[in-house]
Formats: C-alpha cells, structure tokens, sequence
C-alpha cells in the first residue's frame, strides 16, 4: 500500500526540516510517496528541498493563489492508494504512525481515518498547548460542529476524487468546507484510529489575528449552510468545543 503525503510551502525554511524529518524517521518510509508543493519561495526553502530529495517522491515550486490551490495541486500528483497533508508547520507524532495508518486501513472496511492531534508551541514542538482528541463519528455529529483535525486525515484516493478537491473560493475554512462534504457523503466508512498522529505548531492561517478568527467563523458559517448542515448553533458548539482542549497548567 502506498501512502501519499503532500507538504505544502512557501517561505518555510524554519520549520520544513523538522517536518521532512518525521517523514524520513517513518518505519514505513518505503510505504510513502513525499510530494512538496511550494509557491515559488524566497526563502532557503527550495534548498532543503533539495537537500532531501533522497526521500522527495516529487517536488514543484511555482506561483498559486495560495494553500488550498496548492492542496489541489498536490491531490492531482499524488499516485498513492490513500492520501494525506502534512503541513510544513507539523510534525508526524511517532516514527510508527504512518505504519499503523497502514494497519488500520488494511484490518478495517475502510475509505477514510482520523485520529487526534495535539497544537504545540511554536518554538517547541515538545510542549502541548491545546489536545484535540477525536471520537467515533456519528451523522448527527456534524450539526454540532464536530469536525476530525484536518491534518490527521487520510482518505483513500478514489473517495477523494469522489469529494472533489478544495473549493478555492473559501480563504481559511475550505478545509472544513471539504470535511462537510466528506462526512455527509454516505459513501464514506470512517475509521477512528485513537492514536495521536500530528503535533501542529500554534500559528495557523486561522488565528493568526482577530480579522482571520472573524474571517474563519464567516466562512465555517458559509460551509455549513451551503453543505445543508447547520447554522450558528453549529458554528457556536463547534468554536466553543475547542475551549476544552486547552491543557491545564499548574
């Protein structure tokens, strides 16, 4: 079974050789196609690329019109049986979670798996702030606002031509826009693997500012109503579920 992981970057030289390498410790490294989608960086990043092409599958660097546009890019190189993303902010959570996505999938009448994820600062990937913990999905779920952590999704490839790519018209939240039309379609047998597959920095697109949380919650509102799924009661559990994920500290 072939696993694709896309990247996508641009201008991510100080974070993109921690997550190549928890590409390159994966026990099922030969079980990986490694594709890199960047928008013509300025940065170093085009020279760590190459530094590790030994385990780059494929590489393109040139202009999008930003990451879900290059997500898409990526979905139409990939030539894996399941696909999944990894952004160049994140990190694989163990050196055997790719190895036991692969066993999930295999014992399981599956088309797509989710597990959990933790968001960990930025300057320490060993430090949790925030554990997103999943559950077993339920139709009824998704009016809640329950959605799995993006990042932890892998989905075999013929669902996802199926689904359909990433609406581009959506700025922040076509990720959940995309997960919406995933978990409404009744074709899709999910797979809850309780195990932790990513550490995300903190930082992302969405809460980078006040304007981009205000932005992300228009958007999610728009996926909701467009997707036949919910409204703002679904909008409010879904923003005010992620309070509980915060880890106490003492």
């Amino acid at each position: 079974m072939q696993i694709s992981i896309i990247t996508v970057t641009y201008n991510s030289a100080s974070t993109l050789e921690t997550t190549i390498n928890s590409i390159r410790e994966q026990s099922a490294i030969n079980n990986i196609e490694y594709i890199i989608v960047d928008g013509n960086s300025s940065d170093n990043t085009i020279e760590i690329i190459k530094e590790n092409k030994d385990i780059i599958s494929q590489w393109i660097s040139e202009p999008d019109t930003g990451i879900y546009d290059a997500m898409n890019k990526g979905l139409k190189m990939a030539s894996g049986d399941w696909i999944g993303y990894l952004h160049a902010d994140d990190v694989l959570a163990s050196k055997t979670i790719i190895e036991e996505i692969i066993t999930a999938i295999s014992t399981n009448n599956i088309n797509a798996l989710y597990g959990n994820l933790n968001y960990v600062q930025e300057n320490d990937i060993h430090k949790t702030v925030r554990h997103w913990k999943s559950q077993t999905f339920k139709p009824q779920l998704l009016k809640r606002g329950w959605m799995p952590a993006h990042p932890t999704l892998y989905i075999s490839k013929e669902l996802f031509l199926k689904t359909g790519g990433f609406n581009t018209n959506y700025k922040i939240a076509a990720d959940y826009d995309f997960i919406l039309r995933l978990f409404s379609n009744p074709e899709t047998q999910s797979f809850f693997l309780d195990k932790l597959i990513v550490n995300m920095r903190m930082g992302g697109a969405s809460n980078k500012s006040f304007a981009n949380i205000i932005q992300k919650s228009k958007e999610d509102y728009l996926a909701l109503k467009h997707n036949q799924v919910g409204g703002f009661y679904s909008l409010f559990v879904k923003n005010f579920s992620k309070l509980t994920q915060f880890i106490k500290r003492n």
